[in-house]
């Protein structure tokens, strides 16, 4: 999958991020960031790669990356599946439920995060 835009607004579904991240919560990534143990990435499992996935990395391997879930009883990770491909990395956890905010949302928090908001993005909708 190649990213259209560096940035891409995620919705989160299911429990296995449970508690750091929500059903219903929204993730602002950011394709093509390093990724680092511990951050929250947007992923695709080798043995899944119709699953898009929102897991934290814990440790390269083969060229990718092995996940886990932050609620292991609610959800699958790396034990199930192996080795992901990281598609992006979470920058900000943006919204907890409701609707997505319309208008300049997209850079006035871009350049409260990184100081300066990218020409090519445009908010989705």
């Amino acid at each position: 999958m190649q990213a259209l835009l560096p940035w891409q607004r995620v919705r989160v579904e299911g429990l296995s991020m449970t508690p750091t991240l929500l059903p219903g919560d929204w993730l602002l990534v950011r394709h093509g960031a390093p990724v680092r143990p511990g951050a929250l990435v947007l992923a695709r499992f080798r043995r899944r790669p119709e699953l898009l996935v929102i897991k934290r990395a814990v440790a390269e391997q083969d060229g990718g990356w092995l996940l886990a879930s932050d609620n292991a009883g609610q959800g699958s990770d790396s034990r199930q599946y192996g080795v992901a491909d990281v598609l992006a990395t979470a920058v900000r956890v943006w919204r907890r439920s409701g609707p997505v905010p319309a208008g300049n949302w997209w850079r006035s928090a871009a350049r409260r995060w990184w100081g300066t908001a990218p020409r090519e993005f445009s908010p989705p909708g």
